[in-house]
């Protein structure tokens, strides 16, 4: 009875614990999430386009970050 005890101890605290870390990690990802701003490597202006009317083919990028 005593091992069982201990059993169903350990298993509720392993659960309380494993609900803490998934807890802060969803609240880190949040934070992260809300103030992360995209790194974007390549941009228009990174291509090599010589005449300007190619650039007015290219449709804008949609800003989803407001």
């Amino acid at each position: 009875m005593d091992q069982a005890a201990v059993f169903l101890a350990g298993s509720i605290l392993t659960m309380l614990g494993f609900i803490v870390v998934v807890a802060g990690v969803v609240a880190i990802n949040n934070i992260i999430h809300r103030y992360w701003k995209p790194v974007r490597i390549f941009t228009l202006d990174s291509w090599h386009v010589n005449p300007p009317q190619e650039l007015e083919k290219i449709p804008p990028m949609l800003d989803k970050a407001k």
